[in-house]
């Protein structure tokens, strides 16, 4: 058998090689040194994988998190058959499903990867999707490069893998020593990784990755252990087999040319290029109806879908009782989580601040502690929407622009993703600037095809999650500390791109547009304005994106100026996004947002500092009246 792989670990290198140069650009020497890694795993029997049903829950999984590799990770589907190998030479060309990077176009990826330090925690949602919620046999093997070792989201990765013993996940470390511009931090020093793998819980096997009996035996070995996740840690050299870039500098992301290309296809000797290994499947092979993607409404239980359809009629808020909007959120994913058994939560260690704790206390099997570790958690929920679950990703807002590079990945991925970030803005007070999100609707709103929702009060906000449920892709929900008045009931309906105007009359003079805690403040503004005799509008955004552009050209036509009101600063927020919607028209628009330094004091002392309180609203309105 090995023979047979060294064979094919030849044929791979050759299938590398000449699809890179005939792409004129890649990384044929990334991809030399993981051949053996790869072949001992894919034609060994180790790996199971259906290749005709690639969805197949049984199937084992495989990220390539050194994404830059992707011409071994193809060849390695095209020698075991999956398509034919003449498809390689698309490689990297314009509307080739084999894209530079492995991308959902090709129908064996797991995930969209290449910026490096995000597959490890993506395998930690899938490991822990097989063992604690289908509770399915499927292995997750991630192959890592050594340069990404040193992103943090890796150790974040390390650290929660052990700690949920997820012996179904198996890194494959290639050590080949060298970066983009030269040595890694840590080279050849093999030790290294090992004591620091162990030291996160992990076993640690250290090997030759050029040597297929011990590749094989290290496998065979990490399949029998039964309580924490094991990483292989291999000796390797970048571009191996090819004497012109074999462990030498200045060769990252550079293909052969011709000629250099016909005398490493001499050095590879005898090469059958129609060889094919064979990539076992899983046992119990028995194909479901459904098993392609994430659940939709009409896969959903009956009840759940009736009332999601309705508008959900479950919701009773007092009126006289004011309710935040993140306890509605705790609310709603608990009533949620009765009905779908999709819904999974995940929460950065604030679960007693952003009320993910209700579901935790109802379905402690679907909520995953992620501790402070932003970027893993995302990484880990985007892991289980590929599994087909529903994770409702819970923190402060502010904190999640430490994961933007997690969350803008997600859109490469189909991710189905709903987030939830609490304590918004200025007006949650004396904690001061650093717990204040000001920046998560421009970070939300940048994401390709994302929802932005901003709830004012609790009705709402069930009534939203209970639509991001159902909503195929990003969404994000932004909550308030404060405890806020109750604005609907649960007859109102709400929807993707919608709105509320609250007070409008045919003599407003002009239109006021908040959402969240700013909406509250123009009630109050609107309730002092009337008072000596002006009409202003008062419309609800609480769908940030997309708008609801229809009802704001019909204010920009009916009154004589938009004032915008947000809690957030100006740049990406709700201000931008009106002025976009509405350029086309001669309406004049005013932003009243976050422009001062912020700092620590009373919820409503940083609001009429930030000048975006009702006394604010009442003093703009006033001036552009004059």
């Amino acid at each position: 058998m090995q023979n047979n792989i060294q064979k094919l670990s030849a044929t791979l290198r050759h299938h590398i090689l000449t699809s890179t140069t005939a792409a004129g650009s890649g990384h044929p020497s990334s991809c030399l040194s993981a051949v053996e890694l790869m072949a001992g795993l894919f034609y060994s029997g180790i790996f199971k994988f259906d290749l005709d049903h690639p969805e197949y829950p049984n199937n084992d999984r495989i990220i390539f998190s050194k994404g830059h590799a992707a011409p071994l990770f193809y060849s390695l589907w095209a020698v075991g058959g999956a398509f034919d190998t003449k498809e390689l030479s698309s490689l990297r060309k314009f509307g080739s499903r084999l894209e530079g990077h492995p991308t959902l176009k090709f129908p064996y990826t797991e995930c969209a990867t290449g910026s490096l330090g995000q597959g490890l925690s993506v395998g930690v949602g899938l490991a822990i999707n097989g063992k604690y919620l289908d509770k399915i046999n499927y292995r997750t093997f991630v192959l890592l490069g050594d340069s990404e070792m040193a992103e943090g989201s890796v150790w974040e990765a390390l650290e929660i893998a052990a700690h949920y013993k997820l012996n179904n996940l198996i890194a494959v470390l290639d050590v080949n020593r060298l970066g983009q511009r030269g040595e890694t931090i840590i080279g050849h020093h093999l030790e290294v990784y090992k004591k620091k793998a162990e030291a996160f819980g992990w076993q640690a096997l250290v090997i030759d990755g050029h040597n297929l009996k011990s590749i094989v035996a290290a496998y065979q070995k990490a399949g029998e252990t039964k309580d924490r996740p094991t990483m292989i840690i291999a000796k390797t050299f970048k571009g191996k087999g090819v004497s012109i870039m074999e462990n030498k500098d200045g060769w990252h992301g550079k293909p052969l040319n011709a000629e250099q290309l016909t005398q490493a296809l001499l050095e590879l000797g005898m090469v059958d290029v129609n060889l094919k290994g064979k990539i076992s499947k899983p046992k119990n092979n028995v194909i479901p109806s459904e098993v392609e993607g994430s659940p939709s409404l009409s896969k959903l239980p009956g009840d759940f879908s009736t009332s999601l359809r309705s508008g959900r009629n479950d919701i009773n808020y007092p009126f006289d009782k004011p309710v935040s909007t993140r306890r509605a959120y705790g609310n709603a994913l608990a009533k949620i989580g009765e009905t779908n058994p999709s819904i999974v939560v995940l929460d950065a260690e604030t679960s007693n601040s952003t009320y993910a704790e209700l579901f935790k206390n109802k379905f402690p099997d679907r909520f995953f502690e992620m501790y402070i570790a932003e970027q893993n958690m995302v990484g880990t929920a985007l892991g289980l929407s590929r599994r087909g679950k529903i994770p409702f990703v819970s923190t402060f807002s502010a904190f999640f622009s430490r994961a933007f590079d997690q969350i803008r990945m997600c859109q490469y991925s189909d991710a189905n993703l709903k987030f939830c970030g609490s304590h918004a803005g200025v007006s949650i007070g004396e904690d001061g600037s650093s717990q204040m999100g000001l920046e998560d609707i421009a970070l939300f709103r940048s994401v390709s095809g994302s929802v932005v929702f901003y709830p004012s009060d609790a009705v709402s906000t069930e009534k939203l999650i209970a639509i991001a449920t159902t909503h195929h892709g990003l969404v994000y929900i932004r909550t308030t500390r404060a405890d806020t008045a109750i604005l609907y009931n649960a007859k109102d309906n709400f929807k993707i791109g919608g709105s509320k105007t609250l007070f409008s009359s045919d003599k407003d003079l002009i239109t006021i547009i908040g959402a969240g805690i700013t909406l509250h403040e123009a009630r109050k503004a609107y309730e002092e304005l009337k008072k000596e005799n002006i009409n202003i509008r008062l419309i609800d955004l609480y769908s940030v994106k997309p708008l609801d552009t229809k009802t704001l050209k019909k204010a920009a036509a009916e009154t004589r100026a938009i004032i915008t009101v947000e809690d957030h600063y100006p740049e990406g927020g709700i201000g931008e996004a009106v002025a976009m919607a509405l350029a086309t028209e001669k309406t004049p628009i005013y932003s009243l947002a976050v422009r001062k330094l912020p700092m620590s004091g009373r919820p409503q002392e940083l609001l009429d500092y930030e000048e975006i309180s009702a006394r604010a609203i009442i003093k703009k309105v006033k001036t552009l009246l004059k």
